[in-house]
């Protein structure tokens, strides 16, 4: 408890004089909502009887009378408290002491009330009874406004990600992001449902992690004692329905990959696949662009979206180049015949850093990432992959080097990839042992397994098949003009939470001061401080020996700065 802030203890002080008074500040009954905001004010009428409830987000006491702001999920509208309306009787207490006294930002009520519209034309419910029905006993952190302008804004990604739920209740334009987020995954199920295809699910745990080169995440089935992987891909499974006689099918999938995180990635992301028989990639073309161009409309209106400095159109038809075409164009070299040891030197001229782990497809890989692959804005496909770099693909039918693949790029970044599929069982072992050799020769995305029982489907008889992938947290950045993955991901991962350090109201201000003045001359820092000899010694030693500030000596005299 002494770790509460003031703000925390005097809230836990009101909550005990509710109780005291016979409400109950978090009640199990059904509370009978007729209406949101949102439809009263679409079907706004005076004096109609509504029942709502949601958050106090604004109070404006004034007296016998106030204003104040309630926000529900479709957004905000003005309630007014009249003494006499709520407490019509003798005992005016549950305006006086409940409403002006023991009620906080951030609390959750339900109100009865009758419309009406104030002076100045604001639609308004007048407040007949309101119920509490959550306290709040941490302060949100709720901007305050002034003079039209905004002042302690919650905008630091670090702790907007950590405290999603207070984001949102403050933030109403995040929650938007997530909205348009589930139109458009809604409109990709549909424009696939409408196409004949089946939505399905497979596995997240699987004995062999396949489908994609990936470091997986390892963890161990108890009961079975066998180590398990979490999915990388569900491609492998898929594929064994279309072997098992599904003509089309796809699935949302949660992936895991045990890699690196920045901006454009997170370990847990999410995933559409499908796949769909007697197709082939450039059936799959013409399908992709149709998509996208459906789901841009259903998510914005329009098939234009702005990212970044950027305005990208999602119309149909997206230009094509040919891989070898790219890196011929913005390197001058042309990989077409080429030795693994040409293509590393080449490689390696360019500046790009290479090493001996590295096989001919991940060389090609890493040229066409750092030389041509952030030049594509504007949707583009990328075809017909070196066969090194696509172990599940069809070997292209004119070029026995290349595969029959492509990858959209859209602002530098890929969005979507799909095959013509592998589906001769040979040829797919035979890549599966060549990614074995490149995982012994130190590639750790390489697969370190064959999968028998995958070999064993297709030894059966897959029809020719076409498969895409799409990543849909990136696809819902471009969408929504967010630069960060973290943004369009409810709870991203993070590095673990350090725990806050206790301080005295002296270390707190001191430390206030520091954290927009780092480093400071230490008698400045004691001279904003205000604090008497005895408590700056006693502050800054505190400080110091938590080890959240430090001072150090440099020429012109001492220094405090955050650790």
């Amino acid at each position: 408890m002494s770790q509460l802030s003031e703000q925390e203890l005097v809230r836990r002080e009101k909550l005990a004089k509710l109780r005291d008074m016979g409400i109950n500040p978090y009640p199990a009954d059904l509370y009978p909502v007729s209406e949101t905001s949102k439809q009263i004010k679409q079907g706004f009428k005076e004096g109609k009887q509504v029942i709502i409830a949601g958050r106090l987000m604004a109070i404006n006491i004034q007296g016998k009378a106030s204003f104040a702001q309630l926000q529900d999920a479709e957004g905000r509208i003005q309630v007014y408290f009249n003494r006499d309306e709520i407490c019509p009787g003798e005992d005016k207490d549950l305006y006086n002491i409940v409403f002006k006294k023991l009620l906080d930002l951030g609390d959750i009520i339900g109100i009865e009330g009758e419309l009406f519209t104030t002076q100045v034309g604001e639609k308004t419910v007048m407040v007949k009874n309101f119920k509490m029905l959550s306290k709040a006993l941490k302060p949100l952190p709720i901007p305050k406004q002034k003079d039209g302008k905004t002042y302690d804004a919650f905008t630091d990604p670090e702790m907007r990600y950590r405290q999603r739920y207070a984001d949102l209740a403050v933030n109403p334009h995040v929650k938007e992001v997530f909205v348009k987020r589930t139109k458009l995954f809604n409109a990709m199920r549909n424009f696939f449902n409408d196409a004949g295809y089946f939505e399905v699910e497979t596995p997240i745990l699987q004995p062999i992690p396949g489908g994609a080169a990936a470091r997986p995440f390892m963890t161990h089935h108890n009961s079975l004692d066998i180590p398990l992987y979490m999915r990388i891909a569900n491609e492998l499974y898929l594929k064994r329905l279309i072997v098992g006689g599904f003509d089309g099918v796809y699935e949302f999938s949660k992936n895991f990959r045990n890699e690196g995180m920045d901006r454009t990635h997170n370990p847990e992301f999410t995933a559409m696949e499908i796949y769909v028989s007697y197709k082939d990639y450039n059936w799959m073309m013409d399908f992709c662009e149709k998509l996208l161009e459906h789901c841009a409309i259903a998510v914005n209106g329009t098939t234009k979206a702005t990212f970044g400095e950027h305005e990208v159109d999602f119309k149909a038809p997206y230009a094509r180049v040919t891989m070898a075409d790219s890196i011929k164009h913005f390197t001058g070299f042309d990989i077409n015949g080429k030795t693994e040891t040409e293509i590393f030197d080449a490689a390696r001229g360019m500046g790009i850093e290479v090493d001996a782990t590295m096989g001919k497809g991940k060389l090609i890989d890493e040229i066409f990432g750092e030389k041509c692959e952030g030049n594509y804005i504007q949707p583009t496909y990328i075809t017909d992959y070196p066969k090194e770099m696509s172990p599940l693909c069809k070997e292209h039918r004119d070029n026995p080097e290349l595969t029959e693949r492509f990858e959209l790029m859209v602002c530098g970044k890929e969005i979507a990839n799909a095959y013509s599929e592998l589906n001769d069982p040979i040829d797919q072992r035979e890549r599966f042992e060549h990614q074995l050799k490149l995982a012994q020769k130190g590639d750790d995305e390489a697969t370190e397994f064959i999968d028998e029982d995958f070999l064993r489907a297709l030894e059966y008889g897959m029809p020719p098949t076409s498969g895409m992938g799409i990543g849909m947290d990136r696809l819902i950045m471009f969408l929504t003009n967010n630069q960060s993955i973290q943004e369009v991901l409810f709870f991203p991962q993070m590095r673990p939470e350090k725990k806050a350090v206790p301080m005295s109201e002296e270390e707190k201000a001191v430390f206030e001061i520091l954290k927009n003045n780092s480093p400071i001359d230490l008698n400045e820092l004691k001279g904003q401080s205000g604090l008497s000899n005895k408590k700056w010694d006693k502050t800054i030693k505190g400080l110091t020996k938590l080890g959240v500030a430090k001072v150090s000596k440099a020429d012109d005299g001492l220094f405090v700065e955050i650790v």
